[in-house]
């Protein structure tokens, strides 16, 4: 099974191919470019050199929030528009960037807290843990305050190790650090990454989750600051 997997929800776009659980290739860009404008050549350069086709692809996996409102959009068109190119079947799994952040730490032990930068001091935030060589998930993915996060983690966990990953790592360190038992993350685990999507998509796919592309939609935590300025004057 041939897995196409995209991530461009946040600062950082990857794009990666597994097969039957293994990473045949992946491209992680950390560049400040548009990710518009790397996506598909990202994608067209791991097909090529994993010397495969579109045909070749069983299953497109991207993750579709929570995130940069243009990032999500920018990864759900793309797949989408790959997806519709071949035919309207379920050929598409989506995927929340918080699972796929968590899923990239494993197998460390403790507490996953992946936290990305949601503005208006809080994250969005999922807390998982990994059990049996699996990835568990504790909580909903949620927009929370740092505040309320760490009241949360000391009062239900306050004896296991808290490890905190994605774009809001530095902010969630220096913040609860010290109230709480952390663990540095590696700077290498800190990101979502493609082949992570993909691995969160097998899991998916294994409870039949897969859907045709018109179903592929961002999922967004709270409204874009452009709604929220619209609904505020009307109000």
């Amino acid at each position: 099974m041939n897995i196409l997997a995209f991530d461009s929800t946040a600062k950082t776009a990857s794009v990666a191919l597994v097969r039957d659980g293994r990473t045949v290739a992946e491209f992680f860009v950390d560049s400040g470019k548009t990710h518009s404008e790397i996506l598909l050549p990202m994608a067209e350069d791991v097909l090529a050199r994993a010397h495969m086709t579109l045909d070749e692809i069983d299953y497109y996996a991207v993750t579709v929030g929570p995130g940069s409102f243009t990032g999500v959009r920018i990864g759900t068109a793309t797949v989408k528009g790959l997806a519709f190119s071949l035919s309207e079947r379920e050929n598409c799994v989506p995927v929340s960037t918080l699972e796929a952040i968590a899923e990239g730490l494993m197998p460390l032990d403790g507490i996953y807290a992946p936290v990305m930068d949601a503005r208006r001091n809080e994250v969005y935030n999922a807390l998982f843990r990994m059990e049996n060589g699996t990835l568990i998930r504790l909580t909903p993915d949620r927009a929370i305050s740092l505040a309320a996060l760490g009241e949360e983690l000391k009062t239900l966990y306050p004896n296991e190790t808290v490890r905190f990953a994605g774009d809001g790592y530095d902010v969630a360190m220096a913040a609860l650090a010290p109230m709480l038992p952390t663990a540095a993350t590696p700077v290498a685990l800190r990101f979502q990454r493609a082949a992570a999507v993909a691995r969160c998509a097998e899991r998916a796919l294994s409870r039949g989750e897969a859907v045709p592309p018109s179903c592929i939609s961002p999922t967004y935590l709270r409204l874009p600051q452009a709604e929220r300025d619209r609904l505020a004057k009307q109000n």
